[in-house]
């Protein structure tokens, strides 16, 4: 059944976007709670969790454009740059830290390093969108 399903490439590009929306949205809210030292906000974890929410989501849109014969060109681009983030992320609620502002500070490491990767992903991938 999946597999008749034909996805627009469009529907990437614009998760695409508003990925790199709630990227920037969650770097900002995290360095500016890092820099006070306090813990994370609700609200910040709520965007952490939205972020890595779209970041499953455009992995999948990406998985199944690839089936379609899209996206060849930038394959391991894509790869690289659509796991790492999630990848980080994992490995961070993996790492056993109980204080609140050393998990603010390590939090922000990993969500600089995930933006860093969503920057590049997008930038590269904007570059081969055809039209």
């Amino acid at each position: 059944m999946i597999d008749q399903l034909v996805l627009s490439p469009v529907v990437h590009v614009v998760v695409g976007g508003v990925l790199f929306v709630v990227a920037t949205a969650a770097l900002v809210m995290v360095l500016w709670e890092a820099r006070q030292r306090r813990p994370l906000s609700r609200v910040s974890v709520a965007t952490l969790i939205f972020l890595q929410f779209l970041l499953f989501v455009q992995i999948m849109l990406g998985i199944k454009l690839l089936d379609q014969g899209h996206g060849i060109r930038q394959l391991y681009v894509h790869y690289v740059g659509g796991v790492a983030p999630l990848a980080f992320y994992f490995l961070l609620y993996w790492l056993p830290v109980r204080d609140h502002v050393k998990r603010t500070y390590l939090t922000a490491a990993v969500t600089v390093a995930s933006f860093v990767f969503i920057l590049l992903t997008f930038a590269v991938g904007s570059m081969y969108v055809n039209g």
